[in-house]
């Protein structure tokens, strides 16, 4: 047997991203099993297959995936490896289901720091560690220089639904009520504070979170939630909209119910930004029947992703599938879809 050539380790400490770590060779080998499978290391991935096999019990599977560019990659309260965790599997919960595995893809940037890409793996391992996932197969591919905008990362995730839960985006019937898990627009600000060099009085921090434990509990108390979205790109409005026309009705919302905090407001306010089109990454929207609106409440106060949860609305009947709200100043307007993209690479 020819003896194994000696490989030097990694330099995390100042070695960088090169070309061959995206070859497939050696050089991609050596980054997967020094740096991945450190970080993400669980009895799955150590097959170092190019796919990962698993049990679950018989019932109804969920599976979601959803790509992440948000820039810049670290920002307050995150960075772009918790997000890609918490937006998978906020993803997944939005069915009611259980979140059990993920899969995680990587675009590298040649020359990207490694201490960097390290720090972002320990991120994503932390996070699913807590959510209790596992990420249980992945992918690593590098580009020249000038070709990204140092990392990009995909992750799908598979989920279980319990038996009887039927939640989705075209249930919303005329009476339902419609619920929010918290204040508006946090995550949108505080990566734009970041991009921008912009300072407030009090730091504006992301609200990336895993809320499948959060949907647990919702579901345990009142099985027959009609719909389940977090609304990330284009806010609360657009997700509104989105529900509206999948279900063919309208919905009427008051201003002074939506919470925003008060330094989120006063950045929209500087920047001409409309909270309710700014992104969210820890917040759900609710719609649920008239006569489970005050239970779910009880329990997402309790729980302490969702402290600031409130009733904003209501589901009514319109053929034009219109969003009306109340304004603070007592008069209606239709909020509409976002037309643009205000805050460009939030997620």
């Amino acid at each position: 047997m020819k003896k194994r050539m000696a490989v030097r380790p990694l330099d995390i400490g100042k070695g960088r991203i090169e070309m061959p770590h995206g070859s497939g060779g050696r050089a991609t080998a050596q980054l997967v099993e020094e740096l991945f499978l450190k970080a993400f290391d669980n009895e799955w991935l150590r097959q170092l297959n190019d796919q990962a096999s698993f049990h679950v019990q018989g019932g109804k599977m969920v599976v979601a995936t959803d790509g992440h560019v948000v820039s810049p990659i670290f920002f307050p309260g995150g960075d772009i490896g918790c997000l890609s965790i918490h937006g998978t599997i906020n993803d997944v919960a939005m069915s009611g289901a259980r979140p059990l595995y993920l899969s995680a893809s990587f675009i590298l940037e040649e020359g990207f720091p490694l201490i960097e890409l390290e720090k972002i793996a320990r991120s994503m391992a932390e996070s699913a560690r807590l959510a209790g996932v596992a990420i249980i197969t992945g992918d690593t591919k590098v580009v020249e220089k000038g070709k990204a905008d140092g990392v990009f990362i995909t992750t799908t995730g598979i989920g279980m639904v319990p038996e009887g839960v039927r939640i989705s985006g075209d249930r919303a019937r005329p009476g339902d009520r419609i619920l929010v898990s918290g204040t508006m627009g946090d995550h949108g600000i505080a990566v734009l504070s970041k991009r921008e060099n912009l300072t407030f009085e009090t730091a504006i921090l992301s609200d990336t979170a895993p809320l499948h434990e959060l949907v647990a509990e919702m579901v345990a108390c009142a099985p027959d939630i009609h719909c389940l979205r977090d609304p990330t790109r284009g806010g609360l409005a657009t997700t509104l909209n989105e529900i509206a026309h999948q279900s063919g009705v309208g919905m009427k919302i008051n201003e002074r119910s939506i919470p925003v905090k008060g330094e989120v407001a006063s950045a929209c306010e500087l920047l001409g930004i409309d909270p309710l089109y700014v992104a969210n990454e820890g917040k759900l929207v609710a719609i649920c029947g008239e006569k489970d609106a005050d239970s779910l409440l009880s329990v997402m106060r309790d729980h302490p992703l969702a402290r600031d949860a409130a009733v904003i609305g209501e589901v009514v009947e319109d053929e034009h599938c219109f969003v009306q709200m109340e304004t603070a100043f007592g008069g209606m307007r239709v909020v509409d879809w976002l037309t643009g993209e205000p805050l460009p690479r939030i997620c």
